[in-house]
């Protein structure tokens, strides 16, 4: 007797928990047809804030492989070299040979050797892929901190210093995506419609 009523216990729990469950999925269903920004079907509900086309730009900062999304500004070499040393030689070293960071610099030849270094001149696709990376998460101790003439001054000297731009090289929008990554070969297309 003790174990049926025990198994009662255990299918209601299990009940309750089920129909919760539902109801959830219910809610999200209701809450996943509404038109963003769609006032009259947010009627009731009173629950968050529609957001704006000028909230979503602050978080819409991604830059495709064929520069879609780069900022108007530019940056240079020589300024690149004062932000390395200010702002990311602590992590990557003084050279960009690694440091509590990864190397940036050099590598290239050592792919396909048993120890591969993939960094900026010797793995990566696309110049435009490294300003993304740089905009969004450096440097480490403040992300997004950097203003877009800084991040393609770093982008510049990167790519200078790994031999792939000369040391006169201003990039901007329409520079950046031109730039000829030595690796670019090594790397197949996505077959996915809409990718690159």
């Amino acid at each position: 007797m003790r174990d049926g009523c025990r198994l009662t216990d255990v299918g209601a729990r299990t009940a309750r928990t089920a129909l919760a469950a539902l109801l959830s999925l219910s809610a999200l269903a209701s809450c996943s047809s509404i038109a963003p920004g769609d006032q009259s079907t947010r009627a009731g509900h009173d629950i968050g804030t529609p957001l704006t086309d000028q909230d979503l730009a602050a978080w819409n900062i991604d830059v495709a492989p064929d520069g879609r999304g780069l900022p108007v500004d530019s940056g240079d070499v020589a300024t690149g070299a004062h932000l390395f040393a200010a702002k990311c030689a602590a992590c990557h070293g003084a050279q960009g040979q690694g440091g509590l960071g990864d190397q940036l610099i050099g590598g290239q030849g050592t792919l396909t050797s048993a120890k591969p270094k993939r960094t900026v001149g010797s793995y990566w696709p696309y110049a435009t892929t490294l300003f993304d990376y740089i905009r969004r998460a450096m440097p480490y101790n403040a992300p997004e901190s950097l203003s877009a003439d800084e991040v393609y001054a770093l982008s510049a000297f990167l790519l200078n210093q790994n031999g792939i731009v000369p040391a006169n090289t201003r990039l901007d929008a329409a520079s950046l995506p031109r730039v000829a990554m030595p690796n670019r070969g090594g790397f197949v297309a996505d077959p996915r419609p809409g990718q690159l």
